[in-house]
This record gives C-alpha cells, sequence and structure tokens, in this order.
C-alpha cells in the first residue's frame, strides 16, 4: 500500500498544482486529503475543483467548516474572503466531508475524531510551540481500534512520531501555507522555515510504514503577490518566507 497525504491547501492553487504534480508521478494507490482546503486570500474556488476532480479521501478541517456556514457574519477575514467566492454547493460540499475516515489499519483526521481545532503533535505553552511528547499524544488519541498509521494535520508542520503502543502518527505539512500565528491557547507563530509546498509519501513494507516528507518548490512569488493584491501582506511574507518576520 502506497499513500499521498496532503494537508492544509488554504486556496493555493500553484502549490496545490506543483504537489499534485508530484503525487501522479509517483502514483500511489490512494491519496488522502486532511482538509482546509480553500480558506485562503488566493484561489479559493479553483483549489475546491481541483480537490473535487481528485480521486481521494478528502476530510474537513477547522477552515472548511467555518467557511461552509451560511453567513460569514463574525467570520474572519479569510474565511469570509472563501466564503464570498464559492457557491452554496460548494460550501455544502465541504460541510458534508467527514471529520475522521478509518480503513485498512488508517485512522485519519484533520486534528482529532471530534476535535477539529486542538493541535496533536505540537502543543503551545506560554513559552511558544514545541513538540508534544509521546505520552501527551497518545493521551490525546482515542484508544487504538488496530490502526497502525494515524494521519493528522492542522498544524502545518511536518512531524513523524512512534507511540510506545505501535502506532506511528504522522502530519505531512501544508500544501499552501507555509506560516500563521494565532492567539489560543496562547499567541504563537506556527513556521515551516521554508516556503516550499509540503505533503507525504507513505508506503507499507512488511508490515511497517516508510515515510518520505517532500518540500516541493513552486511559483512561491506568484502566490505572495496574489495575497498582497488582496492586501494580505502577512500572507504574503510567510509564503514568500515560510516564517513571518
Amino acid at each position: 500500500m502506497r499513500l499521498a497525504v496532503i494537508a492544509d491547501v488554504h486556496g493555493n492553487r500553484l502549490a496545490l498544482a506543483a504537489v499534485l504534480e508530484a503525487i501522479a508521478a509517483a502514483a500511489p494507490d490512494l491519496v488522502i486529503e486532511l482538509g482546509d482546503a480553500v480558506s485562503g486570500p488566493l484561489w479559493p474556488a479553483e483549489c475546491f475543483d481541483m480537490l473535487a476532480g481528485l480521486d481521494a479521501v478528502a476530510l474537513r478541517g477547522n477552515h472548511d467548516r467555518w467557511v461552509a456556514a451560511d453567513s460569514a457574519q463574525g467570520m474572519g477575514a479569510t474565511d469570509a474572503f472563501a466564503h464570498a467566492r464559492l457557491t452554496a454547493a460548494q460550501r455544502a460540499a465541504l460541510l458534508a466531508r467527514p471529520m475522521v475516515w478509518r480503513d485498512g489499519g488508517i485512522l485519519a483526521m484533520h486534528a482529532l475524531p471530534e476535535d477539529d481545532l486542538t493541535y496533536v503533535l505540537h502543543e503551545v505553552t506560554e513559552a511558544g510551540v514545541r513538540e508534544r511528547a509521546p505520552s501527551g499524544v497518545a493521551a490525546l488519541l482515542p484508544p487504538p481500534a488496530g490502526e497502525t498509521l494515524v494521519l493528522t494535520a492542522h498544524t502545518h508542520r511536518a512531524r513523524m512520531l512512534a507511540l510506545p503502543d505501535g502506532r506511528l502518527v504522522v502530519n505531512p505539512g501544508s500544501v499552501g501555507l507555509p506560516g500563521y500565528t494565532d492567539t489560543k491557547p496562547h499567541p504563537h507563530r506556527m513556521e515551516a522555515g521554508s516556503p516550499h509546498a509540503r505533503f507525504a509519501l507513505l508506503e507499507q513494507v512488511r508490515g511497517e510504514w516508510r515515510v518520505e516528507f517532500h518540500a516541493i518548490p513552486y511559483d512561491w512569488h506568484a502566490a505572495a503577490a496574489e495575497a498582497a493584491r488582496h492586501g494580505r501582506d502577512d500572507w504574503a511574507q510567510a509564503l514568500t518566507h515560510g516564517n513571518l518576520s
């Protein structure tokens, strides 16, 4: 079994196109998309169409849920931008995505099965972001139900972690947004450190998962220019440099 895992496209069609080209060359058996597909001051409708045409397991992230709301009132600017550019049918399709997928010893989700906001492989303290310890990750996850591979996203930072119970937890990183800020539970930055579009290829060999993290170059200057055109210099900075300063 060979898997391609993508997440956190955030409306970046240029990054998505580069990643899909690399995935096509790898010819995996299955593509899994872990959500947060369209929210971004870039190309939300185009990314929706690209992903809708992909033969993949598609899950719902927190931004997909927010963008799918009936009204843009009260939304953040990024989600409201995407909401305005999608049809009601497209937003309904985002909301209809499942939060979790299980099959063949794989558990896949955006964050956690019933919680799309909690970071799994990273945690935020008053001192900043750090990698969560194996015991903390195991405590967050549901009890094992036969899976050997757990796929999660949401932090935009690629990481893999082997748990003592034998499960491998993998975050593929973000396709389309290498850096962002948030205020909860404490003000923090998530930064990939480079502007590349990220995804993961996994292969099960003799019962063990082999993981390849990929960082793909694309025209991030064009993506940054699109963000700046819509008044989002913060996104332009992140897209150009992979960091926020």
